[in-house]
């Protein structure tokens, strides 16, 4: 695929992640700090993302199975959660976290768990869809072309 091809490609696939509410501008300014000394910047917050996620998701879903639900401590990790993919810009998972918060407000255990599976989904829709952006902007590079940018 020619060089001009792929970047237009790029920039329409990042261009949909936004108007569809999957990625905000927080993910632009984390694309802004990666430069020539550190060309793979994005790629390790997102792969710390991930792993910081997983990690959450399974500790909430111990949590939710306990017998006396904690729900000082679901909170804690929803919030841990929030935080992180906040930290990307993953918009509909942070937007799924403010609504399991309320959730474990109210202590509200049906609702803690459907939160928690929507949670997961949008957590997997977000993983996926980057994995592809990545995967797109790193064939770029190995070309030798630039990544293109939305402001």
């Amino acid at each position: 695929m020619e060089m001009c091809q792929m970047r237009v490609q790029v920039f329409e696939y990042k261009q949909s992640l936004f108007r569809e509410g999957t990625l905000d501008a927080q993910f632009t300014q984390l694309q802004q700090l990666q430069d020539e000394s550190n060309p793979d910047f994005v790629a390790e917050v997102v792969s710390l993302f991930f792993e910081d996620c997983e990690k959450i998701l399974n500790d909430l879903t111990r949590a939710l199975e306990q017998k006396c639900i904690d729900f000082k401590k679901i909170d804690a990790h929803v919030h841990q959660l929030k935080g992180s993919s906040s930290s990307v810009g993953a918009q509909k998972v942070k937007n799924a976290c403010i609504t399991f918060r309320n959730c474990c407000e109210e202590q509200n255990i049906e609702g803690c768990f459907t939160c928690l599976q929507l949670v997961k989904q949008e957590y997997l829709l977000v993983k996926n869809k980057l994995e592809t952006l990545l995967r797109m902007e790193q064939q770029i590079l190995a070309a030798g072309g630039a990544i293109p940018m939305i402001e």
